[in-house]
């Protein structure tokens, strides 16, 4: 990967954000102190703050309309080859994490067609995964 990308965000429990990044999602953990872990996010660096008031709910916050559905604002997260997409949202069943949008083909047939899936952390901090069949569409205008 040429350019990893980093982004830090709040967390209102370390031991929790370690359990999630690090178990369920199966992220190596890098440095890290008593206030902050950063972790491995398939190439990209992403930082869990331990900042205890600042936490929310994705559903708290905003939603903007995509293909018909509501996806939570702000969300992060990475774009995935189909087959490492599909072993993450089997790993994520297996942990009984619950979605905001279960894993679904979004504007189907048409440039751009790709696999999403929304969940969040314990923190409420939301997440996107998505993948492609073609990565070549992943600019392509519709």
């Amino acid at each position: 990967m040429a350019n990893p990308f980093h982004i830090a965000f709040p967390v209102d429990d370390l031991d929790a954000a370690r359990a999630f990044y690090g178990t369920v999602l199966g992220c190596p953990e890098g440095r890290s102190t008593d206030t902050w872990i950063d972790f491995d996010l398939y190439g990209h660096q992403v930082v869990t703050h331990l900042i205890p008031d600042a936490c929310h709910s994705a559903a708290g916050k905003g939603s903007g309309a995509v293909d018909g559905h509501n996806v939570p604002i702000p969300h992060f997260g990475v774009v995935l080859d189909m087959d490492d997409w599909k072993a993450l949202a089997d790993r994520l069943r297996a942990h009984d994490i619950a979605f905001g949008m279960e894993p679904t083909i979004r504007f189907a047939g048409l440039p751009g067609e790709q696999a999403t899936m929304f969940f969040c952390d314990p923190a409420g901090n939301a997440l996107e995964f998505k993948a492609f069949a073609d990565m070549t569409q992943l600019f392509t205008k519709q």
